[in-house]
């Protein structure tokens, strides 16, 4: 939603253009991460059950040491993305807002990183490197829709976006404030 600089105003074809271009990111958004995940899935089986191009390092680290390890992210992903799904869907609001309490006060993706969590927990089961190289273009997507996402806010919230931006790290909880510790 835009306002009409010279009247403050939301005019009906700013707030259309606005949805359209929302839509259209958001189906580019939900389709890109349907298929990363397809290709994922299918290389990291393909090399971690059949071909074996690049996991030798399992044979160094038995499935009882890294399947323990790999539980960690898996879990840890598994509850940012639920506490972040339940906030942003079954939350009422009576208008959009900046949601800045609960999981979204710690960082400001919290779903996308428990997504990004869960792939590492899947790379460490099977020690797939071909996987984490398709790993490092999954992130890279998700901070692609990710700094897409927050230019809608923005424009949508406007200051008060840009000041939860400021106080919220994007990707690692706490690390404003070890970045302010250090100024």
């Amino acid at each position: 939603m835009t306002k009409n600089k010279s009247s403050g105003n939301v005019s009906k074809n700013d707030l259309g253009e606005d949805i359209k271009d929302i839509s259209e990111k958001r189906l580019f958004s939900d389709l890109g991460q349907l298929v990363l995940l397809v290709v994922f899935a299918i290389i990291w089986s393909l090399d971690s059950f059949l071909f074996h191009f690049s996991n030798f390092l399992a044979k160094y680290i038995p499935l009882y040491v890294r399947l323990p390890i790999a539980i960690i992210p898996i879990l840890f992903g598994l509850i940012l993305a639920y506490l972040g799904f339940k906030q942003v869907f079954q939350e009422e609001r009576d208008s959009p807002e900046v949601i800045t309490k609960g999981v979204f006060g710690l960082i400001r993706h919290p779903t996308y990183l428990g997504a990004i969590l869960i792939y590492v927990g899947w790379i460490l089961t099977t020690l797939s490197l071909i996987s984490l190289g398709m790993l490092v273009i999954i992130i890279l997507f998700y901070n692609y829709i990710a700094t897409h996402e927050e230019k809608v806010m923005v424009k949508q919230f406007g200051e008060e976006y840009e000041t939860y931006k400021q106080g919220v790290p994007k990707w690692i909880p706490g690390s404003k404030y070890i970045q302010q510790k250090r100024d």
